[in-house]
């Protein structure tokens, strides 16, 4: 059985770089101001971060009903039999349904795995899953692994910016003035406990205890010196204060494997400028 391996831009990008991972994506949607832009196709993660700079105000969508559609006609017609998506999960979009729904439309089996949140860990599952098919594993048994390391998966997030969850109706604009008066940091969790949604884990008075209580929490999950473990910093114009972190868990984590990266747009817009994010999961 041939099979398609899709994801979309949640993975941080484009279509063609997918591609040559020897897998497909469709482009999230980015706008502002009435216009609706593709994500790393029209509009870049720096185009973005400049943006909100700028004051503008960004919001999100799942891709083009069209684009879908495009992609799996195409992909009937190249002979695939079966498309398997790893996309952005169903707490932050409509993605999946959307596929699903799709799939249907065209005339093409269809499954998927909701891996309860998206930049990294939907990039390495889809390539993964792709690679595991390669070496003869069924769907079952690669969803079973793919479980797995779900399991085994944390995104924390620190946003900087109260008033940004504000206006983007995050934070009721009470909640929002009171953590600004108090210098309150709320700690943000995403994975498959919240379902895919965006939760708040803990609440500190600032920045610093924010991050400190960051390397607790993952103390209690990431075992031994980190070996085997991807974890991954990325932030919001914030790259010297993310080099930093990094440093503070390669101490506590001197085997675990690293990535800093700039977040990716479809969560940053929404966490605003400034924050920080840490996604970490025990590879397979």
């Amino acid at each position: 059985m041939k099979v398609a391996f899709v994801t979309d831009s949640g993975t941080g990008l484009s279509v063609d770089e997918v591609e040559k991972l020897g897998c497909f994506s469709v482009p999230l949607q980015i706008s502002y101001d009435d216009v609706s832009l593709l994500e790393n196709e029209d509009i870049n993660v720096d185009q973005v971060y400049d943006l909100m700079e700028k004051g503008k105000m960004m919001k999100t969508s799942l891709a083009p009903l069209g684009k879908i559609e495009d992609l799996f006609n195409r992909l009937k017609n190249e002979g695939y039999d079966m498309i398997f998506a790893v996309p952005i999960c169903k707490g932050l979009s409509g993605t999946i349904d959307a596929m699903e729904m799709t799939a249907k439309e065209v005339g093409i089996n269809f499954d998927y795995f909701d891996n309860h949140v998206t930049a990294m860990v939907e990039k390495y599952m889809v390539v993964r899953a792709k690679e595991l098919y390669e070496e003869g594993k069924s769907i079952d048994e690669i969803k079973q692994i793919l479980s797995q390391i779900c399991n085994s998966t944390n995104t924390l997030l620190v946003p900087n910016d109260l008033n940004h969850l504000r206006r983007g109706g995050r934070l009721t604009p009470f909640a929002a003035t009171l953590g600004g008066l108090l210098k309150i940091k709320p700690i943000l969790e995403i994975n498959k406990k919240t379902n895919g949604k965006i939760d708040v884990l803990d609440k500190v008075r600032t920045m610093s205890k924010a991050l400190d209580t960051t390397l607790e929490i993952m103390k209690k999950e990431i075992f031994g010196e980190g070996e085997g473990y991807s974890i991954t910093v990325a932030h919001v114009v914030a790259e010297e204060a993310a080099r930093a972190l990094i440093e503070k868990y390669k101490a506590a984590f001197p085997k675990a494997n690293y990535d800093l990266i700039k977040l990716v747009s479809v969560v940053g817009v929404h966490t605003g400028l400034g924050c920080l994010a840490i996604q970490y999961f025990k590879e397979l």
